[in-house]
């Protein structure tokens, strides 16, 4: 039986960078760091990847756990920062604000990119931006008058 979602994982190309975006900008808080020594076999296999290193992070809130990985003695691709969000593979993560303006304001200041200023998306009390971790990744912050709980949707039942 599926229970639901554990977390999220995310290969970074520097832990401390990531830490700093996701921690002390976003508020998320730091759980637990761990790793594996190169050739250390359960790792190899699980990734399918041999010989990988890693420093790895647990950062979360109330709801929601993303795991980190910075990976080492490998060579991994590097993400295009612009990537636009209709390619396959994960398109964003979203977090769920108060005060969409507010944090848009926030974290504008401190530099995180936009595509746009907080929109609406046609559901009445719903706003939404897209912005970008520091190594691309998107990080949707969406506003929804009326949430009772973070993970709440704000679509309509059908």
């Amino acid at each position: 039986m599926i229970l639901g979602v554990n977390h999220v994982a995310l290969s970074v190309p520097d832990m401390d960078r990531a830490l700093q975006f996701y921690c002390d900008l976003l508020g998320f808080k730091k759980l637990v760091e761990t790793g594996w020594a190169a050739g250390t076999e359960e790792a190899d296999t699980i990734l399918a990847v041999a010989g990988t290193s890693a420093r790895a992070c647990h950062v979360g809130t109330e709801n929601l756990l993303i795991e980190l990985f910075q990976f080492g003695d490998c060579d991994p691709a590097p993400q295009d920062p612009r990537r636009p969000v209709i390619d396959h593979g994960i398109t964003h993560i979203c977090l769920a604000v108060t005060d969409l303006d507010e944090e848009y304001a926030r974290l504008s200041a401190a530099g995180m990119q936009f595509n746009s200023p907080p929109t609406g998306v046609g559901i009445p009390g719903v706003r939404t931006v897209y912005g970008r971790d520091p190594f691309g990744n998107v990080v949707e912050l969406e506003e929804a008058i009326g949430r009772v709980k973070p993970q709440q949707s704000p679509m309509p039942v059908v």
